[in-house]
């Protein structure tokens, strides 16, 4: 019998934290340069990694365990009072499925996000290549998905597609809308889509307990998290 090939793992070097100011971070990264990196993908989330441009990373920060993988359970959701309420709030907007990648329209609107929402962070001024090389990747089963109004472009949820899971990657938006809540309209849509496709998983990256900008995951319960090497239930809040 063949041996299966050894994948290898590779570890960064300390950098600073993306969600701490006074901490560091390191991640764990699949070989990027290993075979069939889009055959592995699907096995990866469910050990609860996440793609970033053409790596898959799960972190492993010596001194803090904070980021827990989540996914929905896609069968099971239904919105809740709040979420009905954003679906019709948007109600004259399109979804159109799409092949990834980089035309002016879209890198005009991530441009205007960033600046807005990422204001002096270094991705503010994110040219052509940086849009490619964080958003897409040749092995990756992205779909972007096209949220319009008409003809007017209004949001992108990047969505990979696995056959036992999807992965919300990014999502970028007009933020002269906020009042759409279109961020938590794209998950609405991610797990719809997942929904007619018969996936059962929504993976919605990490969750960090009692940090701000984390806890809006909360709000897409049935919630599992992945807790030393096993999905879990999340308890309700």
């Amino acid at each position: 019998m063949r041996a299966e090939p050894t994948i290898r793992l590779f570890q960064t070097l300390p950098h600073a934290c993306g969600y701490y100011a006074d901490r560091t971070a390191q991640n764990l990264v699949v070989d990027p340069a290993a075979p069939q990196l889009d055959k592995l993908y699907g096995p990866a989330l469910e050990q609860g990694f996440r793609r970033a441009g053409g790596h898959l990373y799960f972190p492993q920060c010596p001194q803090c365990q904070a980021c827990t993988p989540c996914r929905v359970n896609v069968e099971d959701f239904q919105p809740d009072r709040s979420q009905r309420r954003c679906l019709k709030r948007n109600a004259d907007l399109s979804i159109i499925e799409c092949i990834p990648g980089y035309n002016r329209e879209r890198h005009a609107l991530y441009e205007t996000y960033l600046r807005s929402r990422h204001s002096g962070g270094g991705m503010d001024d994110a040219e052509a290549s940086d849009f490619r090389r964080f958003l897409t990747a040749p092995w990756s089963p992205t779909l972007f998905l096209e949220i319009r109004q008409a003809e007017r472009l209004l949001g992108i949820a990047v969505t990979d597609v696995c056959l036992n899971g999807m992965s919300a990657v990014y999502t970028f938006f007009d933020p002269t809308e906020s009042a759409r809540s279109l961020g938590t309209f794209a998950i609405l849509q991610q797990i719809e889509l997942a929904r007619r496709r018969g996936i059962p998983w929504l993976y919605l990256g990490f969750w960090i307990d009692g940090h701000p900008k984390m806890d809006y995951k909360r709000r897409f319960p049935p919630l599992e998290i992945r807790k030393s090497g096993s999905w879990v239930a999340m308890t309700p809040s």
